[in-house]
């Protein structure tokens, strides 16, 4: 299984951040699953991959041309794809990948999740979605979610199309089990319970 990673490229963050990525990562490989990743050597991504090679793991950087500068590409991928822009890397790196894996980010981890997961409602893949929160990073993220359950803005079904764990082998098992369909979420915030 090719298993999409986000997360952040930041460096000077807790180190608890990057200790639960790097066991993500070398999780997902003693498990034969290759990476897809933004193709960093810096933050979390890095952080993911170095876990990963460790075990042995296959990686797939996937990375925009103008972020090819040494020192901002890991130098162990197996494969690095370039883009010319940031948008057909993330379509890249979606349409490679069979489940997306969520660390804790920034913006553009943010818009990579809140697109995957508006791409699930709106049926247009079905593939597993699970966010690594470590050290409780997602707390306010899944309050929101469940307000926007709450308030109406977004239907009871799409708290199902993704689920969050602190544990990197439950993340692990729970993507490997996932067999959910496109649950087209808009359909039932629309027309109501059960869609048209």
């Amino acid at each position: 299984m090719k298993v999409c990673v986000f997360g952040a490229s930041s460096s000077g963050l807790a180190q608890v951040y990057y200790e639960a990525a790097g066991a993500l990562g070398a999780e997902l490989a003693r498990r034969g699953h290759t990476i897809v990743f933004g193709g960093g050597a810096s933050g979390l991504m890095g952080a993911a991959a170095r876990g990963a090679k460790g075990e042995g793991g296959k990686l797939i950087g996937v990375a925009p041309r103008f972020f090819d500068e040494p020192g901002v590409l890991y130098e162990g991928c197996d494969e690095l794809l370039f883009t010319e822009t940031m948008g057909e890397r993330k379509k890249l790196m979606e349409d490679l990948s069979d489940a997306f894996v969520i660390l804790p980010g920034g913006i553009g981890t943010f818009e990579e999740f809140f697109e995957a997961l508006t791409l699930k409602q709106l049926g247009r893949h079905a593939k597993a979605m699970a966010i690594l929160d470590t050290n409780g990073y997602y707390t306010e993220l899944e309050a929101m979610m469940d307000r926007a359950v709450r308030e109406g803005f977004l239907a009871a079904g799409g708290r199902a199309l993704y689920e969050a764990f602190t544990d990197p082998r439950a993340l692990a098992d729970y993507v490997e089990s996932y067999r959910g369909a496109a649950e087209e979420v808009w359909k039932e915030q629309i027309f109501g319970k059960g869609g048209r």
